[in-house]
């Protein structure tokens, strides 16, 4: 009998061409997704190359008390937050306005707070899952690896808009009210834009005005920011408020120096950026400190 008729040698070389096959598959397969620890911390990045969890030991956050001239705007969010956290209905929250008054510090200090006032109460810690803008055609994967999970989630884009070329928009509709699925009971999405809408004004009057029915093709933008329920404004703040804020992150960081001294450096580095904001109050004090040789207090 020769080697090429050996019944032996013949299943030797197709086990050995199956085993190169599944090689060659097993290449091109994405990765798995590693079974996230969320007991590793209460906040983490979701990152989508490839896809993982990352913990973040220590989040960059504002103190509450330091958020001034929001107060309605953050019992809001504070109420919704609080109500999702012991498991009651709630609403996706868009967090929308000006610059630099703080929407995303907000979203954090809020996240803290709650679970401090949890701590007793709950074993469960609400966690906070920040996902980039990019990453947002991802929302499905993750929010199937945290659906099953005993912890309630809040899910933050910050900074979230589209470009008129973008069509990730669509996904982001269905994942937050429609879809097969819907969204899990344990997660709520909180973003933050410039916009109210998410999408430019350019955009909209484009579709209107290449649609064969212009009425629905705005519609089926806007319809986007319906999506949030909960609406919250935030708007340049005034010259009283800007200096509460100075005046609060002085004594916050214990710098020591009076007002009479700080106030009006404080307005003259306003004036330069044309500009008042939560955001140009903190740079002011960073300013103040490093001149004067003291550290900032960690968060």
């Amino acid at each position: 009998m020769t080697q090429q008729s050996d019944p032996a040698h013949a299943a030797a070389a197709t086990l050995e061409m199956l085993a190169r096959i599944a090689d060659a598959l097993e290449r091109l397969a994405p990765p798995a997704v590693p079974t996230p620890d969320f007991e590793a911390a209460d906040a983490f990045v979701w990152h989508n190359e490839p896809p993982r969890f990352e913990p973040v030991p220590r989040v960059n956050r504002v103190e509450m008390d330091l958020l001034q001239g929001i107060d309605r705007v953050r019992d809001q969010l504070v109420e919704n937050t609080s109500r999702f956290a012991r498991g009651l209905p709630a609403n996706n929250a868009l967090l929308w306005g000006a610059r630099g008054m703080g929407k995303s510090s907000l979203v954090k200090a809020a996240h803290a707070s709650i679970n401090r006032d949890l701590a007793a109460q709950a074993p469960a810690r609400l966690k906070l899952v920040e996902i980039h803008r990019e990453d947002i055609e991802a929302l499905p994967a993750l929010m199937g690896l945290v659906r099953a999970s005993a912890h309630r989630f809040i899910v933050f884009c910050d900074d979230l808009s589209f470009d008129s070329d973008d069509t990730s928009y669509k996904s982001l509709k269905a994942v937050l009210e429609g879809g097969i699925e819907g969204r899990p009971d344990n997660v709520i999405f909180y973003a933050t834009s410039n916009r109210r809408h998410l999408l430019p004004r350019d955009m909209m009057e484009n579709e209107r005005s290449t649609a064969i029915n212009p009425g629905e093709a705005v519609e089926e933008k806007v319809s986007l920011s319906d999506r949030f329920g909960l609406w919250l404004g935030f708007h340049k703040c005034s010259q009283d408020e800007y200096l509460a804020m100075v005046e609060g992150y002085v004594a916050h960081h214990g710098l020591g120096v009076p007002e009479e001294q700080w106030r009006p450096q404080a307005l003259e580095w306003a004036t330069t950026r044309g500009a008042r904001s939560g955001r140009t109050a903190f740079q002011f004090v960073q300013d103040l400190a490093g001149r004067l040789g003291l550290p900032l207090k960690a968060a």
